[in-house]
């Protein structure tokens, strides 16, 4: 279960706007990658107990995520989600796709945060001091509440946007994982513009058809 010992550090250290950035739909086969930003407050009150359910979103069921991110909205001094495209994804590639995705979050931040908790990589493109943590999400709550953000927006917008365009493909169920139904899909109704043409099995799907 992730803590706040790594925050406590630095707030004693006279960093005051702590930013937790993870990564969710890294994986995927289709649609975008999202990322959170969030810079939790050093004191907040916690009437209902959530806090220790902060946890890598991965491990929290669909309904808990909704209540934990609006928790967390109230918590927190600002947070945030930044996105790359499944385009950006095919032309830069998946790691910095990933990088672009954060460095947006950072930028739709109302504060800007002094130090960066990031889960497993480093972002060389902003100057800001940062720690890149391996299985961030299960140390820092910082990190595990920005993957719960991310988590939670990301599927808002498969639902929402291409699950709505593209109804056929129940991309509400899957969210763009390539699952068994999601590859039977595929297999139907061939490839979307949401599908990452890099990533197999789609690339080798799109070369054989062009």
């Amino acid at each position: 279960m992730s803590n706040l010992e790594l925050e406590k550090k630095l707030w004693g250290k006279s960093f005051d706007y702590i930013c937790g950035l993870d990564e969710v739909g890294r994986g995927c086969i289709a649609g975008p990658v999202y990322s959170g930003a969030v810079i939790l407050k050093e004191n907040f009150e916690d009437p209902d107990d959530l806090f220790r359910k902060i946890n890598d979103s991965k491990k929290i069921a669909p309904k808990k995520r909704e209540t934990l991110s609006e928790y967390i909205q109230k918590i927190s001094h600002t947070s945030s989600v930044g996105s790359a495209s499944s385009e950006e994804i095919d032309n830069i590639g998946i790691v910095k796709a990933v990088k672009l995705s954060m460095i947006r979050a950072i930028s739709n931040l109302r504060i800007k945060p002094d130090f960066l908790l990031i889960d497993s990589i480093s972002i060389e493109e902003t100057e800001i001091p940062q720690q890149n943590i391996i299985k961030g999400d299960q140390i820092s709550k910082s990190i595990s509440a920005a993957s719960i953000v991310a988590k939670v927006s990301r599927d808002k917008y498969m639902v929402e946007n291409i699950s709505k365009e593209y109804p056929n493909y129940s991309f509400d169920k899957h969210k763009g994982y390539g699952t068994k139904e999601h590859m039977a899909l595929i297999d139907k109704y061939g490839i979307t513009k949401y599908h990452r043409k890099t990533f197999e099995p789609i690339k080798s799907n799109y070369e054989l058809k062009n």
